[in-house]
């Protein structure tokens, strides 16, 4: 231990634990035992140390220390623990010595307390090592000789008396806690020999072996590659210092006997077993990058270049401190956003504890180097080289100039096998380490202002690129066994290069990057699922790229551009006229030679992305998140970098990253859809025509590392038609959400930033099909950015329902963020002028951050607190103003490339489509002003675009502006109208009048009325009003017609809305909503686009409450509709000829002829311009109509539809279609079948409403279409609930009679409502046509009711007093219509006389007996019971009853005649039907009812009797008359037969009576 020189540091301690004592066999008394522990520097007593820590309230330190005493015990355990430090230096006498005390517990006379009964030690050293262990010590009954300390107690000394015999009876353990005692032979030996070597002393004594010089070489060589035997407890605690002293033997080879040693083979050999050892041991013990801790901190703090030249001045405070900071090793978390390791391993190169930034690289270095310093002292081992003379005389070391990090590079590059291996596991430490000492290296020499070329001799720099080359193929041939491994290797690898950016010459570095390269890209040819390895790259070019200079290294001011020209000319001023120039511009957005040759990084970076998005790349899917994020993260760190603020600087950035607009043109079919209807209009075919990609053909070379621009790997990029082709077939390869919002933020950061006229002579050169894919683009921009609102509002709905207290200050400012008043940062709405704008934030210090906007679900926003949510939306707020407005910047540079060429107006379709679905989308209104400014603009430079090209667009227009006229925000409103008044006034001056916008702006208010619930009226009313009054005050064309045709506008406008405010008032009454709409339709009657609007916004509201059949019929009106224009426009024979070939479907559709006199010719400008007033239109409402009708289970009716498209699919030889179609017809007619007896559709009631309160109601009588089975009280539940609601439950009132209503005896105050269930009425000859259950419920207009009566006022009475009133009402449309209640628009009302009604009744028996009798199955049961109601005696009011009032007397009055024996001859015909069913009972019933047929029978017999007599009793008037007319009529058939004529004409009702 004698070379540790400073103590200060160092930790000395021994630990004993005295255990057990045998004194069993000892004679004598010695009972109560204690034992004394001394650590003596001597024999003497007195040599004591004052080494033992005292215990509370003691003194610090004691010479001596006792156990407790064990009362009674011979042979006592002990508990204590005695805590020693030793002392720096020991010798052979230090030792520990024991004392054993029997204790008196009563004090006799002149004996004292403790007698010492025994004595043992411990020498402290053996062979020069430290003593320690478990020890069974024998014990001496007498005091130890002199000199007794140099020899064990196991010795046997001469006269001296042992207990036991000698044997060992004492039980003690020692530890050693110690930073100067190894405990270790390896370690003891090597430290004892590199001491050996610093002191100049030989021999050098080690245990029993004495090793002289010339054998110093060998002894040394032999301890080092001992030290792997070593253990793995002291390594750990001596690392430090093993490994200084094994860098020492590097730095400094030794002279022994004269000659120089090299040992730097060893060392390193040594070195590499001992990390490799400590990895594998303390896994528990590595930081997230898996590095071990104890390994890094040594780099860190401990590790320096031992001074070279022996007399140098120390650097002082200010020169190299213990926490030098290199990009290998700070590793903090303070990394810029472009670092994103896999696997969490992200480390960092920039350092918290530098205020400001460097200007360059070096002075990173220099900044790094003073920014931490340590008193050099605190350092063991180089200040042991300090303080120690260098003489060479005295230390045997010359001053040799080695330095660490060549020789590190050399021993690496030479070393194999094993050795190697453990090298590679650990390869980041070495690599830490030679940077440090490069940069030491550097510091100390004072060549940090040296040119980088000649900082470093060339024989390490080909160490250098030799150790990459052999690493990169270590990564290249073995990534697929050791994954783990390599993944380590190859991040080590780029962080060392990424540090050698910093210190040496970059081309040197950009060739070692190449190198890599080749190695990985030769390999790539040869796999057949490359992803693994190219996923390496990334991570190795995201490392490289995460320099702190990454900016200046990719030269971005030396431009491509041609240079300015001296004298501008008109051609040179004009932009790059000549070939060459252009060539240079497009060489700027290409991944051209020069390009990668200038902008090497950058070059590498897009390079991948496009290898990787190209959807031929075999396998590479997996790495679309990867290679992306690396692209946004390198842009959000130039984004947030200071140094690049200034937005000159920051065009310059974006220069490095032009190609990215054009690989991102190219993955437009990839990109995910956020429209949720794909924008992309570009189809395969157009990617055929277009044969020159955005990507030049070069990029291979960047894949294989070479300026050869060949290519054999099939995935090409340039995308050949064959491949385009099946580019949109392809689903497989659509990236992720995140993915395309990623991609599409460095889209718009790109746009944003690049200079405005090198984007505009671009856009020059491309063609209109690559301009419109950019377009597209823009337009998944405008979706993927937009501000979500519901989002935002759901979660704060759920946590104000948990009684959150509503913060006013917070939502005052997201309500101001959102709607605008401080929006995106103002600098960026005025067009970049400000240096301070960043990219994606807007509030002072807000910075956008990739974390916050990353969308989540809402459950997971539920865990958040309000504040953060509020931020939140603040956040998403601004990105969604600041993505719109780059948007708008770069359409604004789209028009003025157009304006220039004059040659591709078609694009300007397209950028009106990305505009106005900006405009569609939830946006702030700092963004819309300035977007209604581009979109004025626009219309006022190319007026005939919207009016003669565009005119969808135009109708779009106008709904997008009526809509933000409706806004609750001023200024938006003013916006909106100004351009509303503009677009009309544009349109009035081209052609000298506005029909084509006066008709879409009436067109987009119904579409907006039908369509959003949540517009305000009364703010579009003040928008009106404004509009009105530009029309007033516009002098110009006061004298025009123009200010009238405003009014006229405005005036229907304003008769839309007052139908629309009524509309909302009747929101939750459907019937009252649908016939609104219908009032609305119906207004529209000479306008059939918006007839059409109008009649399908009632289809959808009635498919939303599942009436099909209502809805249906909407669809068979738009198509009558459509047919009869359509007949006007095109004759095609095999196209509907109007209205009249839907009558069979249903006889309302005549209404929709176009007869009157103000019908609009359909050919005139902006009429039936709708996408479905074609034959294409046509034939979707008709297969909607049928798929609506087949749902309401009406499935004659979708026959009848389809006969109407059959001939249009024949004629236009549609196999497919037709096939489908007779599919459906066979599906409709099975249901017919199998659901025949099973089928219903609908029930009626007749509704009459009364009082004032109803308004438009009053006295309103309407036939209701219910769901089938719906009872009585189930309508006048539901009305009478909504009414009440609605009125009050006291106000309305139910009449529960279906009589006439008098309104004298209703309250004034109160609403009625009556209700009665109503049936189909049909007369005889209808009841030919209506055979089956369909017939009978289909095309219905009358209905019927009865409500009997007695002239005495009461409803029912004796069979002779009663009456029956029958009430037919005929409504205005047959049902099903498009609505579910028709006006009754005619009443009629037939009064039966008792005897009638008793007529209606015995018919009404006759046919239930007649039904129950031939019923097929037989039902016994039904049968039965009809049959009990029909002969039982006990039937009230029954047959016999009926009989025997209205049969028993001849009727005074002759008109009566007839009804009597009418109903006389029900009842023989009852009687008849009576028998029969009788006898079809007898034979369905059992033997157990055979007693009851038995009783029936008897029944009917008595029945029978009684009815004779009456049956029998003819009106003796009436057949005579009869009689004569029965004759007369067969005397007249004989004669015909005979060819004799005769005018009499005989007869009677029944000839079998005669």
């Amino acid at each position: 231990s004698c070379y540790i020189t400073d103590t200060s540091l160092n930790r000395n301690l021994l630990y004993i634990y005295p255990q057990s004592l045998n004194f069993a066999n000892r004679q004598g008394s010695a009972r109560n035992i204690t034992v004394k522990v001394q650590f003596m520097y001597g024999e003497d007593p007195s040599n004591a140390m004052p080494v033992i820590f005292g215990k509370s309230s003691c003194s610090e330190f004691s010479k001596e220390a006792y156990t407790a005493v064990v009362y009674h015990n011979r042979s006592p355990d002990f508990h204590e623990e005695i805590k020693v430090k030793l002392p720096a230096t020991l010798t052979d006498h230090h030792h520990l010595l024991f004392t054993f005390y029997h204790v008196s517990c009563q004090q006799k006379q002149n004996t004292p307390l403790e007698t010492p009964v025994g004595y043992t030690w411990i020498p402290m050293l053996q062979n020069g090592r430290l003593k320690t262990g478990q020890f069974c010590l024998p014990v001496s009954l007498e005091k130890p000789p002199q000199a007794y300390s140099v020899l064990s107690p196991e010795v046997p000394l001469p006269g001296m008396k042992w207990v036991d015999n000698h044997k060992g009876v004492f039980n003690v353990e020692v530890v050693a806690v110690s930073s100067i005692h190894t405990q270790d032979p390896y370690l003891d030996k090597f430290f004892a020999l590199v001491n050996a070597l610093d002191e100049h002393m030989f021999p050098v004594r080690i245990g029993d072996m004495r090793i002289m010089e010339n054998n110093l070489e060998n002894e040394l060589k032999s301890s080092i590659s001992a030290l792997n035997s070593s253990q793995l407890e002291p390594v750990v605690r001596f690392l430090h210092l093993l490994l200084d002293k094994l860098i020492l033997l590097v730095v400094r080879p030794p002279v022994i006997a004269g000659q120089i040693v090299n040992l730097g083979q060893a060392s390193f050999e040594a070195m590499a077993s001992i990390i490799n050892r400590l990895h594998k041991n303390l896994e528990g013990n590595h930081d997230q990058h898996g590095r071990n801790s104890l390994l890094s901190s040594y780099i860190y703090y401990v590790f320096r270049l031992p001074n070279t030249y022996p007399n140098s001045p120390s650097p002082g405070p200010g020169g190299l401190g213990g926490s030098v900071h290199y990009a290998t090793m700070a590793r903090s978390a303070v990394r810029p956003a472009s670092l994103n390791l896999n696997r969490s391993r992200s480390l960092s190169n920039s350092n918290p504890d530098i205020s400001g930034t460097p200007t360059s690289p070096d002075d990173e270095v220099r900044s790094i180097i003073g920014s931490k310093a340590m008193d050099r002292s605190c350092n063991r081992m180089s200040s042991h080289t300090e303080t120690s003379s260098f003489l060479q005389t005295l230390t045997g070391r010359l001053p040799t100039k080695k330095l660490f990090h060549e020789e590190l590079a050399l021993q690496w590059v030479v070393c194999s096998g094993s050795v190697r291996e453990s090298a590679l596991q650990q390869a980041w430490f070495f690599f830490e380490l030679m940077v440090k000492s490069m940069v030491h290296h550097l510091y100390f020499n004072d060549k940090l202002d040296a040119p980088r070329k000649s900082r470093f001799p060339e024989r390490f720099m080909d160490d250098i690129a030799a150790l990459v080359s052999t690493i990169a193929s270590d990564i290249v041939s073995r990534f697929q066994k050791d994954t783990e491994m390599v993944e380590r290797l190859n991040t080590s690898l780029a962080f060392f290069l990424n540090d050698l950016l910093s210190v040496m010459d970059r081309g040197f570095v950009f060739s070692l990057i190449k190198t890599c390269y080749k190695q990985v890209s030769s390999k790539l040819y040869s796999l057949p699922n490359p992803s693994v390895l190219v996923s390496l790259r990334l991570d190795f070019l995201r490392i490289v790229c995460s320099h702190e200079h990454y900016v200046t290294l990719n030269l971005p001011c030396s431009l491509l551009t041609p240079p300015a020209s001296p004298s501008p000319s008109v051609s040179s001023s004009s932009g790059f006229s000549t070939n060459v120039q252009d060539q240079k511009i497009a060489n700027m957005f290409e991944l051209s030679v020069p390009f990668r040759q200038q902008h090497y990084l950058a070059g590498l970076v897009l390079t991948e992305l496009a290898v990787i998005l190209d959807p031929d790349a075999e396998g590479l899917f997996g790495l679309h998140k990867k290679v992306i994020n690396m692209v946004h993260n390198l842009l959000s760190s130039h984004d947030s970098d200071p140094r690049y603020s200034d937005p000159q600087t920051k065009a310059r950035v974006a220069m490095l990253y032009l190609p990215l607009i054009g690989i991102i043109m190219e993955t437009v079919p990839q990109l995910y859809d956020f429209t949720g209807t794909s924008p992309i209009c570009i189809a395969p075919d157009d990617y055929e025509s277009e044969s020159g990609s955005m990507i030049s053909q070069t990029v291979a070379m960047a894949i294989a590392g070479t300026s050869v621009p060949q290519l054999t790997r099939p995935g090409s990029f340039l995308l050949t038609s064959s491949v385009r082709t099946t580019l949109l077939q392809k689903q497989h390869t659509t990236f992720s959400a995140e993915s395309s919002r990623s991609l599409l933020i460095c889209l718009l950061w790109v746009l944003k930033n690049a200079d405005e006229t090198v984007l505009q002579k671009w856009f020059t050169d491309l063609s209109v099909l690559q301009l419109n894919r950019l377009l597209d683009l823009l337009y998944l921009c405008v979706s993927c950015f937009e501000y979500k609102v519901s989002d935002h509002d759901k979660v704060f709905e759920r946590m104000n329902s948990l009684t959150f207290k509503k913060s006013k200050d917070m939502r005052a400012k997201l309500e101001e963020a959102i709607l605008g008043s401080i929006g995106a940062r103002q600098e960026m709405v005025r067009r970049k002028r400000s240096p301070s704008g960043s990219a994606f934030g807007s509030q002072e210090n807000l910075r956008w951050r990739k974390d916050m906007t990353h969308w989540r679900q809402n459950t997971e926003k539920l865990d958040k607190s309000r504040a953060e949510i509020e931020h939140e939306a603040l956040i998403d707020g601004n990105l969604a103003t600041e993505a719109n407005l780059i948007i708008l910047d770069t359409l604004e540079i789209v028009v003025q490339t157009v304006s220039v060429t004059e040659s591709k107006e078609s694009i300007l379709g397209g950028v009106l489509k990305v505009l106005l679905h900006s405009m569609a989308c939830n946006q702030s209104a700092v963004y819309l002003q300035h977007c209604f400014a581009t979109q004025r603009a626009l219309v006022s430079k190319f007026p005939e675009l919207l009016f003669e090209e565009e005119t969808e667009q135009c109708a779009d227009l106008c709904l997008r502006l009526l809509r933000h006229c409706s806004s609750s925000i001023g200024t938006i409103r003013s916006h909106a109208s100004a351009s509303l008044y503009l677009l009309m006034r544009q349109n009035f001056e081209i052609g000298n009048n506005f029909a084509r916008v006066k008709m879409q702006v009436t067109m987009s208010l119904s579409s907006l009325v039908g369509t959003s619930q949540n517009f305000n009226e009364e703010f579009l009313r003040r928008s009106l009003k404004t509009i009105l009054t530009y029309a007033e005050e516009d002098l110009e064309l006061r004298e025009t017609t123009f200010p009238d045709q405003v009014q006229d506008l405005v005036f229907n406008l304003h008769m839309i809305l007052s139908d629309t405010v009524k509309m909302k008032e009747h929101q939750e009454d459907p019937e009252m909503l649908i016939d609104l709409m219908y009032r609305i339709a119906k207004g529209y009657q000479t306008s059939p686009d918006l007839r059409l609007t109008w009649l399908q916004n009632m289809a959808g509201k009635h498919s939303e409450r599942s009436n099909h059949a209502e809805a249906a019929q909407c669809l068979v009106h738009s198509a009558a509709l459509v047919a009869e224009y359509l007949s006007m426009l095109e004759d095609r024979k095999y196209l509907p000829v109007g209205c009249v070939t839907f009558q069979n479907i249903s006889s309302n559709v005549l209404e929709e002829s176009a007869v009157s006199d103000d019908v609009v010719s359909p050919d005139e400008e902006g009429i039936c311009s709708g996408k479905y007033f074609t034959e294409s239109g046509l034939v979707g409402l008709l297969e909607q109509a049928a798929a609506s009708f087949s749902m309401a289970g009406m499935y004659e009716a979708v026959n009848e539809v389809y006969k109407v498209l059959i001939p249009i699919h024949e004629a236009n030889r549609d196999a497919k279609k037709l096939s489908t179609i007779h599919g459906k017809l066979q599906e409709a007619f099975s249901k017919i079948v199998h659901q025949d007896g099973k089928r219903m559709f609908g029930t009626y009631f007749r509704v009459g409403f009364y009082g004032t309160k109803f308004g438009d109601l009053d006295e309103q009588e309407f036939v209701y279409k219910e769901p089938a089975i719906t009872k009585l009280a189930e309508i006048s539940h539901r009305l009478e609930g909504f009414y009440g609601e609605r009125f009050g439950e006291d106000v309305v009132e139910v009449i529960k009679d279906s009589n006439p209503v008098d309104k004298c005896k209703l309250g004034p105050n109160k609403a009625y409502i009556q209700i009665t269930y109503v049936e189909p009425y049909f007369d005889t000859y209808e009841m030919k046509d209506r055979i089956t259950y369909f017939d009978k419920n289909y095309n219905l207009r009358r209905f019927m009711y009865c409500t009997p009566f007695t002239l005495d006022g009461r409803a029912h009475g004796d069979l002779h007093e009663q009456f029956k009133r029958k009430t037919i009402l005929t409504t205005s449309h047959a049902f099903p219509y498009i609505k579910t209640r028709v006006n009754v628009t005619h009443k009629e009302e037939i009064i039966l006389t008792p005897i009638e009604v008793a007529i209606e009744d015995m018919q009404k028996k006759t046919q239930e007996l007649a039904f129950a009798t031939h019923q097929d199955p037989a039902d016994p049961k039904m049968l039965q019971m009809v049959l009990q109601g029909s002969v039982g005696t006990t039937v009230n009011q029954g047959p016999l009853e009926v009989a025997q009032v209205f049969l028993s007397e001849i009727p005074s009055d002759p008109k009566l005649f007839r009804h009597h024996n009418k109903l006389r001859l029900c009842f023989k015909d009852f009687t008849k039907r009576c028998e029969d069913a009788l006898r079809k009972n007898k034979s369905l019933i059992g033997p157990d009812q055979k007693e009851y047929q038995r009783e029936l029978e008897r029944n009917y017999h008595r029945l029978k009797e009684a009815l004779q007599p009456l049956i029998n009793r003819k009106i003796p008037q009436l057949y005579k008359a009869m009689s004569q007319q029965y004759w007369t009529k067969r005397v007249c058939e004989l004669r015909s037969q005979k060819g004799i004529t005769s005018k009499t004409n005989l007869g009677t009702e029944d000839p079998h009576e005669q």
